[in-house]
């Protein structure tokens, strides 16, 4: 794929770019003004997440809750909540996505939910809570679940399509060289740069047999240990899991070097709906799905990683086997590191999970309910929950393929249905700050391009990493059970004349 098929793999060449860069001497003195601007914005994102903690000493407290746009819209989830993580995303993500969350934010939540909640009665029980999946959450739930799926389905094709026009070509392309080849003796088309990296990247490369003893070794590990963890995920489950994986593998890895897209979550989607159908209701479908979801998007995504990262190392003439041995290393030190700070998280967040907590986990919600879907079928939904499904999985498709007819000095304008479904379970708020870091971005930009193309990501992944490493400290205050000074509640004016009236008693 690197040095027969030359694949671009564009995050791994602009990774390798940028690295290859700070060799230089200009490059050098740039990233020393980087460095430093980032631990300016770490320093300031870190203290800002200390001070905001001084005001959270109960639920619904603090800045996180602050009412920017006025009570009733909070209570629609738009507001302001003063996050520098997302403030950061949204100066890293494309304008196109911050807009895009922005949009799907203001259809769902602006104008679908208020609509819908007012058939309460009519469309679902009045009776229902507000997490059943049989009422309004169903809706917010599923029709999400259908955005995701239409825009993977549609990608998924794109890019098999590319994939499998582009390895024909490929391989037409070599047999002609071959042919060529023999006979002529002319010098050969690579440059001595592109001769010297070939050189060094095969004299290292990983032999054939370990790769295939490795995975069997792996696949043997998994079919004994995951019915362990996971009863429900059967073994025969798993061993067919490993033979279709290298396949889905291979078209994964191939069409990311092509397209720089990983679809590792429609492969995902794919385990989740073919082995928890197998499985079925009765047998633990549920959990066999998601287990089996996390078994193939696990191969897959690893085979589009791993070849991003060999390309980087064969522009920048590091050794496939020293990259590789770290990749190992690197996932060692995830399977420890992982489990504690999930284990940290949840001991010190009681919400961790609701959507209405500091940390959601939207695809725990939306994963598991495709999971359901694939189990139990359509029946559970509630009223014309499904027709909604049908008109948003249509449109997702529709909306991609407009955007790749229609020329693209027009297609940029158009929204990605993936980055609006988000918002339809989570609510606008953080596409608030998302679009408030794309603002800071677009105006930086357009008073001095140059620097903002050269220090905005510096300032981005400091406000993202103090955000970040401010929260070791607050789950340590949380598990030590150190509570705030300070509740900051906004409350409506009639509850605050029952709290005068209660405090003047």
């Amino acid at each position: 794929m690197v040095v027969d098929f030359k694949l671009t793999y564009p995050s791994g060449t602009a990774t390798a770019h940028l690295i290859n860069s700070f060799h230089t001497p200009r490059g050098a003195a740039l990233a020393k003004k980087q460095v430093r601007l980032l631990g300016r914005f770490f320093s300031l994102s870190f203290l800002w997440g200390f001070f905001q903690w001084f005001f959270q000493a109960a639920d619904g407290c603090g800045f996180a809750h602050f009412p920017t746009f006025g009570l009733q819209a909070r209570a629609n989830r738009f507001y302001f909540d003063f996050s520098a993580t997302y403030i950061g995303v949204g100066m890293i993500c494309p304008h196109i996505i911050n807009v895009s969350v922005l949009v799907g934010g203001i259809i769902s939540w602006g104008i679908m939910w208020p609509l819908i909640e007012n058939k309460k009665g009519q469309w679902f029980s009045e009776k229902l809570s507000s997490d059943d999946l049989s009422g309004l959450e169903g809706y917010k739930v599923f029709i999400a679940i259908a955005i995701i799926l239409g825009d993977g389905l549609y990608n998924f094709f794109k890019v098999l399509t590319r994939t499998l026009s582009g390895l024909f070509s490929q391989l037409q392309h070599k047999r002609e060289a071959e042919d060529f080849s023999l006979g002529s003796s002319s010098r050969s088309e690579f440059s001595y740069d592109d001769e010297r990296r070939k050189q060094l990247f095969l004299k290292d490369q990983i032999p054939i047999w370990f790769a295939i003893g490795g995975y069997v070794v792996i696949a043997a590990v998994s079919i004994n240990t995951l019915p362990h963890i996971f009863p429900q995920l059967k073994w025969y489950y798993i061993l067919v899991i490993y033979i279709f994986a290298p396949i889905l593998a291979f078209c994964n890895a191939y069409g990311c070097g092509l397209t720089d897209w990983s679809l590792a979550s429609t492969y995902g989607k794919l385990a989740i709906f073919t082995i928890g159908a197998w499985a079925g209701p009765l047998h633990g479908g549920v959990i066999a799905g998601l287990a089996a979801c996390g078994v193939m998007m696990n191969i897959v995504s690893t085979a589009s990683d791993l070849m991003q990262d060999f390309k980087t190392g064969y522009l920048t003439l590091a050794s496939p086997r020293s990259m590789f041995v770290s990749q190992v290393v690197g996932t060692t030190m995830g399977c420890i590191i992982s489990p504690c700070v999930f284990w940290l998280f949840y001991k010190a967040f009681d919400d961790l999970g609701l959507r209405t907590g500091q940390y959601p986990a939207p695809n725990a919600v939306l994963f598991r309910n495709m999971s359901v879907l694939g189990v139990e079928g359509l029946s559970s939904l509630p009223k014309n929950c499904l027709t909604f499904c049908y008109v948003f999985f249509a449109t997702a498709i529709l909306v991609n393929l407009i955007k790749d007819l229609i020329p693209k000095k027009w297609a940029r304008f158009i929204p990605l249905p993936m980055a609006m479904a988000l918002p339809f379970y989570l609510g606008p708020y953080f596409a608030i700050d998302m679009s408030l870091g794309s603002l800071i971005l677009f105006v930086w930009q357009k008073l001095n391009k140059t620097k903002a193309d050269a220090f905005g990501p510096a300032v981005a992944s400091g406000l993202i990493c103090g955000d970040g490493i401010w929260m070791l400290p607050y789950s340590i205050l949380a598990l030590a059970e150190v509570k705030p000074p300070i509740c900051m509640k906004f409350l409506s004016r009639a509850t605050n004349a029952r709290v005068d009236k209660f405090l003047g008693s």
